[in-house]
């Protein structure tokens, strides 16, 4: 079994990218500028964007971070979204998910510009997935593509289950692992809630790819020996024992599966680091694009 380290594949790309500004910065271009909006308080999504303005400045990017209460209204939001747009020194910028219950999140994240929409969230960037066109590929996805390609995994005519529909991540990684490239040219099988025979669809699998949100689902009973897992999911369970008050868990029953897991990504430290990644990779195609 071999560890999927999305961390160190993660800082890699970042030091290529790192190099990358390096050279605008030293022909007297201005850094790449990604900014991100957290609308509320929730704990999750407050670290996750501060990992994302850390990592903007390790590599030299410019990173702006707007605060905006949870009680603001819907119009006031897209206003800010209106201003980002609008910003001629500014490359791409997210929203950060999810959202307070009040708010329409298709309509917020339709009002975003497409060509600064570096989560590959908007409907024509979408649609250019699909139809294997340039865009802006959803950064989760992107990054499992990204770090099945560095390790050089076969996928094509491999079988790969994806469990789970959602339009972030198992929706578009089941198009990306179908599509005519490498990584690619999979067999794919999408599942959800209502699929009968789940296990033995995992059975038949060469690579699965979970994004449930339910801590430890895919046990070890539920998968043959050599398959590739890769696992998205991410659950805080209360831990007293533990700094942070909680202990993370993702999808899959780690110590079950790794005894038959070809490669498997650990949590923390698998999808998540990729993830960031993908998006500091989608602002700097958007800069140069734009210039």
């Amino acid at each position: 079994m071999k560890i999927l380290d999305g961390k160190k594949t993660s800082n890699d790309i970042k030091n290529e990218i790192a190099i990358e500004v390096a050279e605008i910065l030293k022909k007297g271009g201005r850094p790449p500028h990604l900014a991100a909006i957290l609308v509320g308080e929730d704990g999750a999504s407050l670290t996750y964007v501060n990992s994302k303005v850390k990592a903007c400045q390790r590599i030299g990017f410019e990173s702006t971070l707007i605060r905006l209460s949870k009680d603001i209204s819907e119009d006031e939001l897209l206003e800010e979204i209106d201003k980002l747009n609008n910003d001629p020194d500014l490359d791409g910028f997210i929203i950060q998910l999810p959202l307070p219950s009040h708010f329409n999140e298709n309509k917020i994240l339709n009002a975003v510009d497409p060509n600064k929409d570096v989560d590959g969230f908007h409907p024509s960037n979408v649609g250019k997935m699909v139809l294997n066109q340039p865009t802006f590929l959803p950064a989760t996805p992107m990054g499992i593509m990204e770090l099945l390609k560095r390790y050089q995994i076969e996928t094509s005519g491999k079988h790969c289950v994806v469990i789970g529909r959602s339009h972030i991540v198992g929706s578009p990684i089941s198009i990306l692992m179908a599509r005519n490239t490498n990584p690619g040219n999979a067999t794919v099988t999408l599942t959800h809630s209502r699929t009968k025979n789940l296990k033995e669809l995992t059975l038949q699998a060469d690579i699965i790819v979970v994004a449930l949100g339910k801590a430890e689902f895919l046990t070890g009973d539920m998968v043959k020996e050599g398959v590739v897992v890769i696992d998205v999911g991410i659950t805080r369970v209360a831990d007293q024992s533990k700094k942070s008050g909680f202990k993370l868990y993702g999808d899959v029953h780690f110590d079950e599966l790794a005894e038959k897991a070809s490669y498997i990504t650990p949590v923390p430290g698998g999808v998540g680091p990729m993830t960031i990644a993908s998006l500091l990779m989608n602002t700097l195609q958007s800069y140069k694009t734009r210039n």
